[in-house]
């Protein structure tokens, strides 16, 4: 058969500062240091945050010039502003984020674009399975199937408690996965790749889960 383009409706009926030089954050139950790979420095912020990153300092980008890019089983590749994200329908949530290395923060308000309203805007087509979710900090990248994409708490988010996501918080655009820790969660989203399999992102090929489930997983491969 065929690749086509489907809606919504048939998506949801198929059914997921730089931080150079700084130093690794101690969590309260001592997991940080076993769990997070040495090339990856965080800064501890206030209201329960750590900040992780895995390149030499946070990616920028321009409000002017910046893209998100879906590519692969498309009609053709596209490409969307943020002022285009920030027209599709708007969700909002509240959710807790949880990072594998026991630390939470608890009723964070989202904003943002559910990923079915998101594939249907660049006409995904019925083979879709998956989806690989890359940021501008390279090499960060991660993937979900498409059911785990299509769960109705799931989303590409550009505002976080009433106000655009800041740049440590993965600015213009980031992933939000509640039901599984927070590495899945990717920043600083330049590009969503469709595809049939959901591809090991940075974190599984460092050991982690692939399906990093809250209460299922404890980051690692078994």
């Amino acid at each position: 058969m065929n690749d086509r383009t489907i809606g919504r409706a048939g998506f949801l009926g198929i059914l997921g500062l730089g931080a150079a030089g700084l130093f690794l954050a101690k969590d309260a139950t001592g997991l940080l240091d076993r769990v997070v790979p040495k090339s990856v420095s965080s800064i501890v912020p206030t209201s329960g945050w750590r900040i992780y990153t895995v390149g030499s300092s946070m990616p920028t980008y321009d409000p002017a010039t910046y893209r998100l890019e879906v590519t692969g089983l498309v009609g053709s590749p596209t490409s969307y502003t943020l002022a285009d994200l920030e027209a599709m329908p708007r969700a909002d949530q509240i959710s807790d984020f949880h990072c594998v290395t026991g630390w939470s923060v608890s009723d964070v308000r989202w904003g943002g674009v559910r990923i079915a309203d998101l594939l249907e805007a660049a006409g995904a087509k019925s083979s879709v399975r998956a989806l690989n979710f890359v940021s501008a900090e390279n090499p960060y990248e991660d993937s979900l199937t498409l059911e785990q994409a299509l769960l109705p708490d799931v989303m590409l988010a550009y505002e976080m408690d009433g106000a655009p996501i800041s740049r440590p918080h993965g600015a213009p655009v980031r992933l939000v996965m509640p039901q599984m820790y927070g590495y899945k969660s990717v920043k600083w989203v330049n590009r969503i790749e469709l595809g049939t399999v959901a591809e090991p992102g940075y974190w599984e090929q460092n050991g982690y889960d692939a399906d990093a489930w809250l209460g299922k997983s404890n980051g690692f491969s078994s």
